[in-house]
């Protein structure tokens, strides 16, 4: 909503990041539900819902959003396939350093946990692709279902983007410019992500399967699989707190509705107005499903060579190139306290 050589989504102020790796409050909170029917027809109504959840929360989840949800169980499906080959396999497809494609084990330490994440990914970003695709005899039609189902998941947050677009006042497709698929600065990801079984005599308290964070992008798409919770969002003022007086909510997957997240990039493209939001995936408690968790996520970020400039000059203009290359450095200098 993610790789120890470009993880992509640090955290928003470094100076929360020591204070990250306490458990916290657990507690139950809905997270806005916009349903996105008849998107054209009733944009005005979506884009105060969104706008609404964005600046309060940042965190929303989408439903009758248009992506079959057939076309989303089938990428999940490849999902599994690939990730079940030998390490050896997926040895052959290996993250390109910088540039965000490919696979990666275990390879991510977040500041907030100071441990890797249990999880594996593969990262699918377009102009990088190069011999970094499983063929017809590894796993078939991987490449072909992936591509139309990034390229949908590329659509819709194009769709979203639009809504805040015009709030910020900005042009209708001011984003979707900034997201040119086209383009060989593309840098949108779509992260197939294998959260790693976890037998209850092997628990480690000290693990977790993705440690607190917010996302270094504009806006991130995340797509759940029923029964396979974990992610938890601390949203608002409850962002302020510290360790085990943070509060977290479990969001609840499910097949339909794809759960969406503001990055640091938009936060600070909107002038702070939209909020980028600490999330986590907590491991399994004693008697939960314990066993694998999968998840895709596809992170809308803007092409390196687009300028950042927000709509009141609270900040000064930044390629989004460099304010990614910026939140890195912060990321692992914090990393390496």
């Amino acid at each position: 909503m993610t790789t120890a050589t470009t993880p992509e989504y640090g955290l928003k102020e470094l100076q929360l990041e020591s204070t990250l790796g306490g458990m916290g409050k657990e507690t139950v909170r809905d997270v806005p539900l916009i349903d996105l029917t008849d998107f054209e027809n009733r944009r005005s109504e979506i884009a105060d819902q969104l706008w609404s959840a964005a600046t309060e929360v940042g965190f929303f989840q989408l439903v009758n959003h248009g992506l079959d949800v057939k076309l989303v169980q089938s990428a999940f499906a490849l999902s599994e396939a690939f990730f079940a080959l030998s390490n050896d396999e997926k040895a052959r497809f290996p993250l390109k350093k910088g540039l965000n494609a490919g696979w990666e084990f275990m390879s991510q330490v977040r500041p907030s946990t100071r441990t890797a994440d249990q999880k594996e990914s593969y990262q699918i970003t377009l102009p990088h692709m190069d011999d970094l695709w499983p063929n017809q005899t590894v796993v078939p039609e991987f490449q072909r279902i992936m591509l139309d189902f990034e390229y949908r998941a590329w659509r819709l947050g194009m769709d979203v983007l639009s809504c805040f677009a015009e709030r910020l006042g900005f042009a209708r497709d001011f984003f979707t410019k900034a997201h040119d698929r086209s383009l060989p600065d593309y840098q949108s990801t779509l992260r197939l992500l294998h959260y790693l079984p976890m037998p209850e005599e092997d628990l480690d308290e000290s693990l977790w399967r993705a440690g607190a964070h917010t996302d270094f992008d504009c806006l991130t798409m995340v797509f759940q699989k029923e029964g396979q919770g974990g992610l938890q969002v601390s949203p608002g003022k409850d962002a302020e707190g510290a360790g085990d007086n943070r509060e977290w909510s479990s969001v609840i997957p499910r097949d339909d509705i794809i759960t969406c997240n503001i990055g640091d990039m938009l936060m600070r493209w909107s002038d702070d107005q939209l909020k980028s939001t600490l999330h986590r995936v907590r491991m399994p408690k004693p008697g939960e499903y314990r066993g694998p968790r999968y998840s895709m996520a596809f992170f809308c970020q803007a092409n390196k060579e687009v300028m950042i400039e927000t709509p009141a000059g609270k900040y000064p203009p930044i390629s989004a190139a460099d304010y990614l290359l910026q939140r890195i450095q912060a990321n692992f200098a914090e990393a390496r306290k």
